[in-house]
């Protein structure tokens, strides 16, 4: 039997990193799960500054690594202070084994070492695998998970998981890296990826992931064979050197951009009945409902006098995007076509995103907000 119970926490952790220089933590929470009598898990979940975070970005504490995270460093606020949640690595939990048998036990274990034996290696940042980052901002959570979020350490290292189940949490894990990273992103981009998660799989198993990576490799470059304007646009697409993923029964490529102003996804989209080739940038964040007002009017300021492309709002869901189209005539659909569409689909949202986060925070009214960008 599985069962995990729950402290509520008011105490401050002193954590040391691999050069023994201390960090405080202030804990919320210490989460124990068991099975019978056997600990399987121990999370403990703190809150830092920003500014802190910023140290245990730098230098991958608590082991975020590049290559453990399903996004790229999001751009945290000032205030309020970001959450991580972390999980034990289990080639330590035999040693709280010994000490606690439950919730209270484990907290007082921890505190007591605190004093007594301060470089005690449950006490390092290295021992805890962080599994989650996030921060509430006005217009919501933001943040990113890990690897080990998807697929438990101690599974892995107890092989008390399938292959198969294994095999699918780290394919999962891949699929949703891919889909928020893609931009700027390139086929040795994702090989380097793969390199990373096999070795960070590797320092807790044996597990051969050579088969997981020939998957996630297959299944990412796998191209159905669909019309014309959809052949020409994935022919551009690799030719232009971007990393996408084709979205399975459509004939459509997902993909992401990095800006000046920001990150966001993009889709190019083919309709061969129609004879048109499409290209959307999606806004990461959707607007409110409060401010979906505020919103149009800022969009139809910004639509005025537009040559080429649009943005769209989506009233059901406040999602936010610029669209541009071309109707396909015989075979004028060539690269340097799809290149100035998607080229200046990028420019206009990347130019004109900080005046849609102005007015979906409330910083500015949609008429200052378009005079502040355009000028």
């Amino acid at each position: 039997m599985i069962a995990t119970t729950e402290n509520q926490l008011k105490t401050e952790l002193t954590l040391h990193d691999s050069s023994q220089s201390p960090l405080k933590i202030p804990v919320l929470t210490l989460n124990l799960t068991k099975k019978d009598e056997e600990i399987i898990e121990c999370r403990l979940t703190f809150s830092v500054s920003p500014k802190l975070y910023k140290q245990i970005d730098k230098e991958a504490l608590f082991n975020l690594k590049p290559e453990a995270r399903n996004s790229a460093t999001k751009k945290f606020l000032t205030k309020p202070d970001i959450q991580i949640e972390t999980t034990l690595k289990p080639d330590l939990l035999s040693q709280l084994q010994k000490h606690a048998t439950n919730n209270d036990e484990a907290t007082t274990y921890l505190l007591n070492l605190n004093q007594e034996e301060p470089e005690n290696p449950l006490l390092s940042t290295e021992s805890w695998l962080a599994l989650s980052v996030t921060q509430q901002q006005q217009s919501g959570e933001i943040g990113y998970r890990t690897l080990w979020s998807y697929v438990s350490p101690t599974a892995i290292a107890q092989a008390s998981t399938s292959k198969e189940d294994i095999s699918k949490a780290i394919v999962n894990f891949f699929t949703d890296w891919a889909e928020i990273n893609l931009s700027a992103r390139t086929q040795k981009a994702a090989s380097e990826m793969l390199e990373g998660v096999n070795s960070l799989v590797s320092e807790l198993s044996e597990l051969d992931t050579s088969a997981i990576a020939q998957e996630i490799e297959t299944g990412s470059q796998a191209i159905p064979k669909r019309g014309q304007i959809y052949q020409q646009m994935v022919k551009f697409f690799k030719k232009d050197d971007w990393f996408f993923v084709p979205l399975e029964e459509q004939p459509v490529l997902q993909m992401s951009f990095q800006g000046d102003s920001g990150k966001w996804t993009c889709y190019a989209r083919a309709r061969e009945q129609q004879r048109q080739f499409l290209f959307y940038s999606v806004c990461s964040v959707n607007a409110p409902e409060n401010k979906l007002a505020d919103v149009a009017e800022f969009i139809s300021r910004a639509n005025y006098g537009m040559a080429v492309g649009n943005f769209e709002l989506d009233f059901n869901d406040g999602e936010i995007r610029y669209k541009t189209s071309i109707d396909v005539d015989g075979n004028q659909l060539n690269f340097d076509f799809i290149r100035s569409l998607v080229y200046t689909n990028v420019m206009m949202m990347d130019q004109y995103l900080p005046g849609i986060m102005s007015v979906i925070q409330g910083e500015m009214e949609a008429e200052e907000a378009i005079l502040r960008v355009e000028g």
